[in-house]
């Protein structure tokens, strides 16, 4: 493997996103792949360092407020809390010094109203498309699902986390059009957890997300509310999402030197939004405080942090509360996953804190002289996680994550196990089983693995003989097992697949029958083939 070390003086931000271009290019030709010329030089573009940090409040998402009751469509034929959530265009300030930015999104807002549920009770909510006709955004028609027959504006909103029926899952291929709406049904009947909503459109994803349309969806429960956790205004959604900005403000979106294939393998943009602000401040009492993250970037892995080495807790990851609190100052997030988080800034009254991402700020905290609450300690334990038994499991399948290239040795295209999105339907799990599925990454690439319906737990990564892979199809480890890592020993439904790895993940199949995907929430894979369908079927 090779190294680049950042030191010696102080970086810009330009400056580090411009390393990890190089260093990604470094490792191709490191690997014996020429470097090839595949994304267009940016334009002018701007420098988030020249504007002013931290003259910005963090918002903070409005709640949805229920429109009134229906039916439910199940058995149970009950009334339901209702909304109606329109996606629609609007324009926003990302800072104090920038005109305001044209986003597409859910409410008028980026992110979208957070929807507040509880366990057991359901909720429909009708999403309605008010979007223009024209995307403002580069659409490759080369990619699965966005040839130029189909309109360019199109989308269908996937609850990530949730336990839904088929029909109200947000299959890529159930998109629809201006004009059109679409009422889905969630049942919460699954444990508190920080969920999040977002567009699925088939071949376009990637440019719906960019241009906004994601939001917060929080599940709470009876044992959550016996924690005495920090609740209310002490309760700070974070939700990070990456950009290009122009000078004037508005979105760019890289592409390629092809402009009949605009497509490009990741994008890593250098100004990083916290609930749609760039660089803002949080003024905090000193306290406990609850954070609760979530990485909604179409590609960036983050590693959060306090400047000063502040210490905080774990409490959760994607699909619920951990065990117990697990100590930490470092917090690595890959792209759709969620990270609670409690920090108490009680000792702390009058300083300032800055939030980073690696070496970059991008969130200023400033401490109040007094506090209206005293914190209480965390409890040592939070909820149990059963360990689901590799015993159980009726069958364990073996699938690769890989890459093909072209003759320069540039991406063109992601695969899960080998097969394109069309081809018939390989994963088939019987319903209220258990399966081991082992990720096997033949890529250069860290790939975070979304399964949608079900949570599962990670079992362990461990290090493979490649070449031996490729040639004879043959799994042999070279190292030991390594258990996940405390923060991701929980229930989880995004996984980080590391490259040279095999991630094995247990997985219990339940909820319903029916067609649903499994994928890489890097988006730009997702969107050029790094998706599948698979089927929940019942027991014969």
């Amino acid at each position: 493997m090779l190294f680049i070390v950042l030191g010696g003086p102080a970086i810009t931000r330009r400056e580090f996103f411009l390393s990890q271009t190089v260093l990604s290019a470094a490792i191709r030709a490191h690997q014996g792949h020429p470097t090839g010329h595949g994304t267009q030089p940016l334009p002018n573009l701007l420098d988030p360092d020249h504007l002013t940090p931290f003259v910005d409040p963090l918002p903070i998402p409005q709640t949805a407020v229920a429109a009134g009751q229906r039916r439910s469509p199940d058995k149970s034929g009950v009334n339901l809390p209702y909304y109606r959530i329109a996606i629609r265009e609007f324009t926003a300030k990302v800072h104090h010094d920038l005109p305001a930015t044209r986003f597409w999104g859910y409410g008028g807002s980026v992110p979208g109203p957070t929807i507040e549920a509880r366990s057991g009770q359901g909720v429909l909510i009708e999403w309605p498309n008010e979007l223009p006709l024209k995307h403002f955004l580069a659409i490759d028609h080369n990619l699965m699902g966005a040839d130029a027959t189909n309109p360019a504006v199109r989308t269908v909103v996937h609850l990530h986390g949730a336990k839904a029926p088929p029909l109200s899952d947000g299959y890529p291929e159930s998109w629809y059009t201006p004009g059109k709406s679409a009422v889905y049904h969630y049942p919460n009947e699954q444990e508190s957890a920080q969920l999040w909503y977002h567009d699925h459109a088939m071949g376009i994803n990637r440019l719906n997300i960019y241009a906004g349309m994601l939001g917060l969806y929080t599940i709470r429960d009876s044992t959550e509310d016996a924690l005495d956790l920090p609740k209310g205004k002490y309760e700070i959604p974070l939700v990070l999402f990456d950009r290009f900005l122009t000078p004037q403000g508005q979105l760019y979106y890289p592409v390629s030197s092809r402009p009949e294939a605009p497509w490009v393998p990741e994008v890593f943009g250098d100004a990083i939004l916290l609930n749609g602000k760039l660089l803002p401040y949080l003024e905090v009492e000193p306290c406990a405080y609850r954070f609760r993250i979530l990485n909604g970037s179409n590609a960036r892995f983050y590693h959060l942090s306090f400047a000063n080495g502040l210490a905080f807790s774990q409490i959760g990851s994607d699909s619920g509360l951990l065990t117990a609190p697990v100590a930490t100052k470092i917090l690595s997030m890959a792209p759709a996953e969620r990270c609670d988080i409690v920090v108490d800034f009680s000792a702390h009254a009058g300083d300032r804190f800055i939030l980073r991402n690696d070496i970059l700020d991008i969130m200023q905290i400033r401490v109040t002289r007094a506090s209206t609450v005293k914190s209480a300690a965390l409890p040592k334990t939070l909820r149990p996680v059963p360990k689901l038994d590799e015993s159980s499991a009726v069958r364990t399948r073996i699938l690769t994550l890989d890459e093909v290239d072209d003759l320069l040795d540039e991406p063109v295209t992601h695969l899960l196990n080998a097969t394109r999105w069309h081809d018939p339907v390989t994963e088939k799990p019987v319903i209220d089983t258990t399966e081991i599925w082992s990720l096997v990454n033949l890529t250069d690439d860290a790939h975070p693995i979304h399964l949608h319906l079900v949570r599962f737990q990670i079992l362990d990564r461990r290090n493979f003989d490649q070449t031996l892979y490729r040639y004879k199809k043959t799994l042999r480890y070279t190292g030991p097992a390594m258990p996940p890592e405390p923060g991701e020993a929980g229930w989880k439904d995004t996984v980080r697949a590391d490259p040279g790895m095999v991630t094995r993940i247990i997985i219990h199949f339940s909820g319903y029958t029916g067609r649903y995907v499994w994928h890489c929430h890097i988006l730009e894979h997702e969107d050029n083939e790094m998706m599948r369908p698979y089927e929940v079927v019942a027991a014969t």
